[in-house]
């Protein structure tokens, strides 16, 4: 399980120090620093404050997904009924083009 390393990530992006962070979601220090060295697990509600703190999915806090998705589903798009694999290829691949075009993502193409 991931979550103690994405929790210890996401919480220094932050700039917030354990205590910092415990009293912010409600636990102890001594759980903040237990779950980051992954010695326990937070409590499914707990998780849950997690997520909506950093505006991350639960599937990226437990490493089920390696991409940011916000907590809220705003984020999310719905393939139509019967889809098939080819469209969400294409779909993707879309995606990366608007995150080049917007500056989101660089060039691979480019020298640095």
């Amino acid at each position: 399980m991931l979550v103690g390393e994405r929790l210890a990530e996401l919480r220094k992006d932050k700039g917030l120090q354990q205590k910092e962070f415990a009293t912010i979601i409600g636990v102890t220090e001594r759980s903040v620093s237990l779950y980051e060295r992954e010695l326990s697990s937070p409590r499914d509600e707990v998780l849950l404050k997690i997520a909506r703190y950093f505006n991350v999915s639960l599937d990226y806090l437990l490493g089920l997904t390696d991409y940011q998705i916000s907590y809220d589903h705003n984020d999310y798009v719905a393939l139509p009924h019967g889809y098939v694999p080819e469209m969400k290829r294409e779909l993707l691949n879309h995606l990366e083009l608007l995150k080049l075009k917007y500056r989101l993502i660089k060039d691979p193409k480019k020298k640095k």
